[in-house]
């Protein structure tokens, strides 16, 4: 088992140096300053690109980087012929994404708790509602995705005995509804 898991690691880190490559190349050919780091957490690659100025990198509300983050794991998927599913990460853009997605997941479970209704939040991505439903788990609640993309969007829901939503099931984990069949069957749900 041992060896399974460090061969899984291995490929990993293998991802996480063909991403930095290709990242590199991107740099030079834009003519911009930045560093990569790169790590294995939660079993994916995680990449990241830091110092200078690299707000044109991230764009507004974080597009480029998706997008840049796509272009990544499509060049990573050329030279392993596997799927990558490796997060990128630019100026400490998602990691603040991030610390603010926990806080409004958090909040809209107070509130949720506080006055006994569902709360619905602005749309998001898939990334930032699974932040969402995961800082909703931790404050014992659930969560749940309606609507389709790009308007899709997290509907908090109140505690058991609530009048608004129908009561959870006590040690229920979070209901994430915004995964696609062929997605919960490879077991690709994006953090």
């Amino acid at each position: 088992m041992a060896s399974i898991m460090g061969n899984k690691t291995a490929d990993l880190e293998r991802e996480g140096d063909i991403a930095a490559d290709y990242l590199e190349e991107l740099l030079d050919i834009a003519d911009l300053d930045g560093d990569i780091d790169m790590d294995v957490e939660g079993g994916r690659a995680m990449v990241a690109i830091v110092g200078g100025d690299l707000s044109s990198l991230v764009g507004e509300d974080g597009e480029v980087l998706e997008a840049l983050q796509e272009l990544t794991r499509l060049a990573v998927t050329r030279e392993t012929g596997d799927r990558s599913r490796l997060m990128l990460d630019i100026a400490g853009h998602r990691a603040a994404r991030r610390a603010t997605l926990t806080d409004l997941g958090t909040e809209a479970a107070n509130k949720a708790k506080r006055t006994g209704e569902a709360v619905r939040l602005e749309p998001m991505s898939a990334f930032e509602r699974k932040v969402v439903h995961d800082a909703v788990a931790n404050a014992g609640l659930i969560s749940e995705s309606e609507g389709q993309d790009p308007q899709r969007f997290v509907v908090v829901l109140p505690p058991e005995g609530s009048d608004d939503e129908p009561a959870a099931v006590a040690g229920e984990q979070t209901v994430v509804t915004d995964v696609e069949p062929e997605q919960a069957a490879a077991g690709d749900v994006e953090a």
